[in-house]
């Protein structure tokens, strides 16, 4: 049985079906360097709407990417036809584009075989996901709203698919992984009040559609008639989600090239970057562990070079960036590759707690519409949405319209007054598994709202 008929009854390539593809592909390739990703899996999802399901779908897919390298030059050519004529071609394609593409000046040669531990973030629950498992999971939060005279709308997604790398210098390396995500949004008829809840894992049993549902029609009821404020700086408590909205924003500007070239927030003054500088509170640790179980990730990047556990931040000093192979030979240091996924440290104040010691401030359920306003302090803009409320003398008093912030979450990370436990939560604006994330909800001092919104 070839690997393309074998896919036809398996949601992702097995580990042996890469193997084989990619011993085909080398097989062809006549370039002095060849690399072959393969990509396969199945993306199923439910999305419901006035409290009832409104479209279902699984799609299967698996693709080939062929990178052929002629002295240095270098062209990829993808595919999702696994036939021996449409491999064949897909090499033959891309050493015809190689020869043509200018020279890389940045090229580095292929790996050799590489030390690659299995991941662990596969979960078979997710990977066994039915349509009616989906089904029950979105009732279970369409039968309250209902009956609480509410309109739920919504999105289920859960992924489960396998990931190899191999090359004509003897690596391969191959990974399976699962995510699953489930968010929902509920509204009281009359468009005033809303609330949203949401979740993320790789392991579908760890999320519960009925906690989220209560979270979701608690905040609707309770946003009803939202006032208006004056913008400015507010003290502000943060749900986990709105933590994560900003906090994820400090991995993407991890890049130590960006840093060593001035580009980035992490660029010293003079020249260098700022390891070893202290950026933020001292209570703050972001850590990257692709075995980390509450947030696993890829054991390997595109390349085959494994990922590694990363201390980022560590009690408020930069303690590494992150280094490609070639910025890393360009400087001297070590490649610095740590994966997807992101912890933040906490601590042990309830939201609760948060709430009492607040004289007036703002309570944020979660961030939408983020926008980039400057690299170079990660200052982002964005809104407030489905629950903002107003604190008063330690209480919450009432609902508020939803405002626009400029702020960074360096800033916010300076001004924190008081943290609480650490959860992985969903903090992707789109409702997919996104970026796996856990970060704590947060007391913080001075956060910029600029203006406000009459959007719900």
């Amino acid at each position: 049985m070839t690997p393309k008929s074998l896919y036809a009854i398996a949601p992702h390539l097995s580990r042996a079906e890469c193997d084989a593809i990619a011993k085909k592909v080398l097989s062809f390739s006549t370039a002095d360097e060849c690399r072959v990703s393969i990509n396969s899996g199945m993306r199923q999802n439910t999305r419901f709407a006035v409290n009832q399901i409104s479209t279902a779908g699984d799609n299967y897919n698996a693709a080939v990417t062929v990178r052929s390298v002629i002295g240095k030059r270098s062209a990829n050519v993808t595919v999702n036809r696994l036939d021996d004529a449409s491999l064949r071609a897909a090499v033959q394609n891309a050493e015809r584009i190689a020869r043509l593409a200018p020279e890389d000046p940045e090229l580095l040669p292929e790996l050799g075989p590489q030390d690659v531990p299995p991941s662990v973030q596969w979960s078979d629950a997710t990977a066994s996901l039915e349509p009616e498992a989906r089904a029950e999971a979105v009732r279970a939060i369409t039968e309250p709203a209902r009956r609480a005279g509410l309109v739920s709308t919504g999105y289920l997604e859960a992924n489960a698919g396998s990931f190899a790398v191999a090359n004509n210098k003897g690596l391969f390396a191959y990974d399976r992984s699962t995510a699953v995500a489930f968010t929902t949004t509920v509204r009281t008829p009359d468009g005033t009040g809303s609330g949203w809840a949401g979740a993320s894992d790789n392991d579908f049993r760890r999320i519960d559609p009925r906690l989220l549902a209560e979270r979701a029609i608690e905040k609707a009821r309770k946003s009803v008639n939202p006032v208006a404020i004056e913008p400015g700086r507010y003290t502000v408590i943060l749900e986990p989600t709105a933590v994560a909205n900003l906090v994820q924003l400090i991995g993407g500007a991890l890049n130590a090239r960006n840093a060593d070239e001035g580009r980035s927030f992490f660029s010293k003054a003079g020249g260098g970057n700022k390891i070893g500088e202290k950026v933020v509170d001292e209570r703050v640790t972001l850590v990257s562990d692709p075995f980390d179980p509450r947030v696993p990730s890829g054991t390997f990047g595109g390349d085959g070079l494994p990922t590694q556990k990363v201390t980022w931040i560590e009690n408020g000093v930069v303690r590494n960036l992150a280094y490609d192979r070639f910025w890393a030979q360009r400087t001297g240091k070590a490649p610095v590759s740590a994966g997807g996924t992101l912890a933040m440290s906490g601590g042990s104040s309830s939201m609760e707690e948060m709430i009492a010691s607040t004289e007036r401030g703002i309570l944020v359920t979660r961030f939408w519409y983020i926008r980039s306003v400057d690299p170079r302090t990660i200052l982002f803009t964005g809104l407030t949405r489905d629950g903002t409320f107003l604190i008063e003398n330690g209480k919450v008093t009432r609902p508020v319209k939803n405002l626009r912030y400029n702020e960074s979450p360096i800033f916010m990370l300076n001004n924190l007054q008081m943290m609480g436990r650490p959860e992985r939560v969903s903090a992707s604006e789109a409702g997919g598994p996104g970026q796996a994330i856990i970060v704590p909800p947060l007391k913080c001092r001075d956060f910029n709202f600029t203006s406000t919104s009459d959007a719900i």
